[in-house]
Parts: structure tokens; C-alpha cells; sequence
């Protein structure tokens, strides 16, 4: 598989500097901010034309410890694996389940990100958000 997306978690204080170096540092990769989420203390950047974001950063007052996210949340330390179906992305829930991690979303559409957007996310022992994404239309 293929990291879909990833981020960082950063102190609050020093968020809006971090967040402006990545869109100076990101600009000659064709990165922009593309994404606002949580009273704009969670931002995603893209280098594509759809917007679909690769590259977060997170204030840590977007999610005070302990993390207790509601359902697919984006939690530090999160990262996201592409599938090539939907079938995997069912099936890595089922199977992350299994082995012990948390439910942090059931495998389903997330039209807010994109129409074709079927995702799943599993927290792993640690309390990371593990997500496995299939972008393709079935």
C-alpha cells in the first residue's frame, strides 16, 4: 500500500508559524493549503487539483490529551494507507479490530473529503489513527 496522507502535531504556540514555513516551504512542490478543519487549528495541504490533502498539521489545541476523537476523526499522529478496493478497506477494519485496535470509524463514504472517499480507521493500541482509504468509484 501507499501512504494516502499523514501529520504532525505541533504546540499551539507555535502553530501559526509552523503552519505559514509549510506554505512558503511547500510552494515550489506546488503545495497549497487546501483543507480548514477544526476552528481552523487542523489544516491540509495539496499538491493536486482536487484539493484532497496529503500533508496535515494540527495545534495541539485541536486535540488536548488525552485523545478521545469522535468517529474518524484527525488525531495526531494519524496516517492514512491507500487501498486498491474497497474490499481492503473493510477488510483492514475487520482485521484491526481483531487484533485489538479501537473502532475510530466504520468502513463508509465520507463525502465531505470527496464523493468517492470510502474510508475506515482503526486507533492501534498506542492511540493512533490508522486509516486505510480506497478513492476509486464502485
Amino acid at each position: 500500500m501507499t501512504i494516502a496522507h499523514t501529520g504532525i502535531k505541533v504546540p499551539a504556540s507555535q502553530y501559526p508559524a509552523v503552519v505559514a514555513w509549510y506554505e512558503a516551504a511547500l510552494a515550489p512542490l506546488g503545495y497549497k493549503k487546501s483543507v480548514v478543519l477544526r476552528d481552523g487549528n487542523v489544516v491540509g495541504f495539496s499538491d493536486n487539483a482536487a484539493g484532497i490533502a496529503d500533508w496535515w498539521v494540527a495545534s495541539s489545541a485541536a486535540a488536548p490529551e488525552p485523545v478521545s476523537p469522535p468517529e474518524g476523526a484527525f488525531v495526531p499522529n494519524h496516517t492514512c494507507f491507500l487501498a486498491k478496493d474497497r474490499a481492503t478497506v473493510d477488510a483492514f477494519h475487520k482485521a484491526g479490530v481483531a487484533a485489538g485496535g479501537k473502532s475510530n470509524g466504520e468502513p463508509g463514504i465520507r463525502a465531505q473529503y470527496s464523493p468517492n472517499y470510502y474510508a475506515a480507521f482503526v486507533l492501534d493500541p498506542a492511540g493512533n489513527n490508522i486509516e486505510v482509504l480506497s478513492i476509486t468509484a464502485e
